[in-house]
């Protein structure tokens, strides 16, 4: 198993990092499409902080604008996430057609209960849980752009318009029934 879920840089990863920038580097888009592949390379789809410090090093990319790229696009992780992801948009259409209401189902349907300060309509922050078996991860986006769908939610990458707390509990479902 690859040590880019440890935090531990092995040959073997910073190689496959090595290819990367020599194939991409001076590419419009370099950075994101590196950061993207190695992302998807780790077993929790999250980048830890040794990667991305020898990301920079390789690129020759000041380290604190590599994190700015990291944190300005929802896309990129943090922090270790679900082997499954649900992703609530909490938009205004989305907002006004019940988004909140399936953030809070999403929650308790899978043990992530709803904690102080939840109850002020602070779901609109990004928020960003997993549970404890690492099976799921909960997150939110400002905007999907699919606003004539709302509430849209995302499920492992797939759009689901039109959502509604019970047709969320069936993905969730036949997510753990391992459909």
């Amino acid at each position: 198993m690859s040590s880019l879920l440890q935090g531990n840089l092995s040959t073997e990863d910073k190689a496959y990092i090595d290819k990367l920038v020599a194939e991409r580097v001076g590419r419009p888009g370099a950075l994101l499409g590196i950061l993207e592949a190695v992302q998807d390379r780790n077993p929790h789809k999250y980048l830890p902080s040794e990667t991305l410090s020898y990301i920079a090093a390789s690129t020759k990319t000041p380290l604190a604008r590599v994190y700015s790229v990291v944190t300005f696009y929802a896309l990129f992780n943090l922090q270790p996430q679900g082997e499954n992801t649900i992703c609530i948009c909490r938009g205004t259409a989305c907002h006004t057609r019940g988004s909140r209401s399936l953030l809070q189902g999403a929650r308790l349907e899978l043990g992530l209960g709803l904690q102080e300060g939840d109850s002020n309509g602070n779901e609109a922050d990004k928020l960003l849980l997993t549970t404890g078996d690492r099976m799921f991860t909960v997150r939110t986006v400002a905007c999907f752009g699919q606003c004539a769908m709302a509430p849209v939610v995302e499920v492992n990458h797939r759009i689901c318009g039109h959502a509604t707390e019970r047709t969320l509990q069936r993905e969730i479902e036949t997510i753990r029934a391992g459909e």
